[in-house]
């Protein structure tokens, strides 16, 4: 099964809830998370674009990301029906992204933010906003028990929801090892895995993760194919 067969196979399988900060979130194998009682869909690391940002810079990359990850993102919406979304940047790979994506995806985005209460969240690929896009911007908004920024901040932040760093989780045994993207979370924090259909994945092991969460509370909820598995990070492997 090639990645995006795999995305699509996910997407259809029932998400798990769990508590961040005393706040009710439905973690979705798409990649998205849904804040029930604040009415509010959270997604991460879209990098619309990448496709075509890499093809300027002369290496190639297959075309289809942005309409894939647009299609996957449209059935999330279609899914929970939010009032409010909110993407925790990295949105678009580059700055040029926004202005340089063909009309009719950027008329397919136009509609998604149009429906509805839309906040990009700036980021390190993307720091200014995308401009005739719809939407409204900002550098973290608070909403509910919940702080969304797009990179994970050093220190104890109850509540934060950020992206930035694509976490994913191996899970080793007899047979070998599993890698998958995953929310990974201590009950405090969470972040997010990245949405877009090309990105890549770093270990929550990894010491890019260090001190942000709970050791001993902290567990990856790994999407699967099936569903999503949640796993503590003591049990978990490196590599």
């Amino acid at each position: 099964m090639n990645s995006l067969a795999r995305r699509i196979r996910q997407a259809e399988c029932e998400g798990v809830e769990t508590l961040l900060n005393g706040g009710r979130l439905v973690c979705d194998p798409s990649g998205v998370v849904f804040a029930p009682d604040e009415d509010l869909l959270v997604v991460s690391d879209l990098h619309l674009e990448k496709g075509a940002a890499f093809a300027r810079r002369g290496a190639f990359l297959p075309p289809y990301d942005t309409m894939a990850t647009l299609g996957l993102l449209e059935g999330a919406l279609e899914r929970y029906r939010p009032a409010r979304v909110v993407a925790l940047g990295d949105s678009f790979h580059d700055r040029a992204g926004a202005i340089l994506m063909p009309e009719p995806l950027r008329e397919r985005l136009r509609a998604l933010t149009q429906a509805r209460d839309w906040i990009w969240i700036v980021g390190n690929h993307d720091p200014l906003p995308p401009e005739g896009l719809g939407g409204r911007a900002a550098d973290e908004v608070e909403i509910g028990p919940f702080v969304l920024r797009h990179e994970p901040t050093a220190g104890p932040r109850a509540g934060e929801i950020a992206g930035h760093l694509h976490p994913v989780a191996r899970v080793a045994g007899r047979g070998g090892s599993v890698r998958g993207a995953c929310f990974a979370t201590d009950g405090t924090r969470m972040v997010m895995p990245s949405f877009g259909v090309t990105t890549g994945g770093l270990n929550v092991l990894d010491r890019a993760f260090g001190g942000l969460f709970d050791t001993d509370a902290a567990r990856a909820l790994v999407i699967g194919s099936a569903r999503i598995y949640p796993i503590p990070f003591r049990m978990l492997s490196p590599r």
